[in-house]
Formats: C-alpha cells, structure tokens, sequence
C-alpha cells in the first residue's frame, strides 16, 4: 500500500533546473553526473551548484567512486534522491497539480 502524498510546495525544488533534476532522478536509482548533465543540456558548473542545493537541504545525494575504464585518478559521481527528496518532489508535483487544476 502506497503512503498518501501530501501537496507541499517546495521552493528549493520549484526551480527550473532543480525540478528538472528531481524529475530525471525520479524513476531511477541513481544516475551518473555525466548523464544528468547531457539529459539536461546544462554546464557542469550549473549542474553542481544545483546539486548542492539539493543536497544541502538533504534531498539529493551524491557519492563518487573510481571508474574501471579509467586509467587515470577521476572518480564517476553518482546523484540520487534521498527518500526525503523523493517525498518531497512528490509533494509538490502534488501542489502544482492543485494550483493547476483550481482546487
């Protein structure tokens, strides 16, 4: 049985590129950064200060590992939402359903 989703407006996630983020990692377990950003079309920079966001408020992670086919130092970043992340963008999917709607 699924829990009930409660609207809430979230302005940490109401931003365009946040909300762009959360919706990408909605359905997923993770993705790598790398993806994120090509998915979105947006700069590194963009997509790191956003994410920093995201998990300053506590609904977005993000963990870095070494990568196999590389022979050099660089790490592959992981995003994800957390379960508070993944609440809360349901939540406020759910407010905006509201404002849209009228109810």
């Amino acid at each position: 049985m699924s829990a009930k989703v409660v609207p809430a407006f979230s302005e940490v996630i109401h931003s365009p590129v946040r909300l762009r983020i959360a919706g990408l990692l909605r359905r997923v377990d993770e993705l790598e950064f790398g993806v994120v950003r090509d998915t979105l079309g947006i700069a590194d920079a963009n997509l790191s200060k956003n994410l920093k966001v995201l998990t300053d408020a506590g609904l977005a992670s993000v963990r870095k590992e070494p990568s196999l086919q590389r022979a050099d130092a660089r790490r592959l970043t992981w995003v994800s939402l957390t379960p508070s992340g993944r609440a809360a963008l349901e939540g406020h999917l759910a407010a905006l359903a509201e404002i849209a709607g009228g109810d």
